[in-house]
């Protein structure tokens, strides 16, 4: 099968223009400032790597960052004036997938409940930016820049769904090894778990790790995702070498459920999982 490649939010809707522009002003206005990346992720509420993706066009500037953003830059208005746009923008904006992945993703966007099992890597939706460029630069067969890029895009687009109100309820449980492998190096690795603590410090995401000393396990079938789908119930999802399957059979469900309630009473709890990932972080 051939696969479509990834389109951004911006360019299945006509608005890409709008939201490039908008990410070169605030980074002139940044950088006029004399502020860095870091340091007005810091003012707005964001890491750097979403500046950096908002600056670039490829993650929407939400209203509240713009309405910021116009004061702490002396904007003098500028960006509030824009704000309707951005709204009415947002209300346009489609998720757009790979075509074996639009089924998954529609339902993603849309949960009331998503809950992740991580057994190799951190999942998408965690993922920094750096991280997951690294991810796709090391898979087999080599893809090529513009491929990984928009990829990465893609993948960064999804986390919109933490952005939404209400927010879904979410939580993880990840192996310890996905804290030990320093995907992209050290430094790419250190802002992973910086990320994951401030992912996880959000009231509606729980972190937890199954600890590799645990002589027991109630899954060795691989990873999947768990989510409920607004007016809808729970499915689940998984990918075995590339090969997705959404289970929609509410037996098959169940099981999976059933097995990931296991592991979550396993698990170390979210404030033990926390202080295991600053002791990962101080180590390297």
């Amino acid at each position: 099968m051939v696969e479509r490649r990834p389109e951004t939010p911006a360019e299945a809707d006509g608005t890409a223009g709008l939201f490039v522009a908008l990410g070169k002003m605030v980074k002139l206005l940044r950088e006029r400032k004399g502020l860095t990346q870091k340091e007005f992720g810091e003012l707005v509420g964001y890491g750097p790597d979403a500046v950096s993706a908002m600056e670039r066009g490829v993650r929407t500037l939400r209203p509240e960052v713009l309405l910021k953003a116009d004061e702490l830059l002396d904007a003098g208005g500028l960006l509030k004036e824009v704000v309707p746009e951005v709204e009415e923008a947002m209300t346009r904006a489609r998720t757009r997938h790979p075509e074996w992945y639009r089924s998954y993703a529609g339902l993603e966007a849309e949960a009331v409940e998503l809950h992740f099992y991580a057994n190799h890597g951190v999942p998408g939706l965690l993922q920094t930016e750096d991280y997951a460029r690294a991810v796709f630069s090391k898979r087999r067969p080599l893809l090529d820049e513009e491929t990984i890029e928009k990829r990465v895009t893609d993948r960064l687009s999804r986390q919109l769904v933490f952005e939404r109100w209400p927010s879904p309820m979410v939580s993880y449980v990840l192996e310890e090894i996905v804290l030990d492998r320093p995907i992209g190096g050290r430094r790419v690795h250190a802002d992973q778990l910086r990320h994951l603590l401030r992912v996880g410090g959000r009231r509606n995401i729980e972190i937890q790790v199954m600890p590799s000393a645990l002589d027991e396990h109630p899954n060795m079938d691989g990873a999947f995702n768990l989510l409920t789908p607004k007016g809808h119930g729970q499915v689940a999802y998984t990918e075995v070498q590339g090969y997705p399957r959404l289970v929609t059979d509410s037996e098959e469900v169940r099981k999976i459920a059933d097995r990931y309630g296991i592991m979550r009473a396993m698990a170390l709890p979210p404030s033990e999982s926390r202080k295991l990932i600053e002791q990962k972080l101080e180590e390297l």
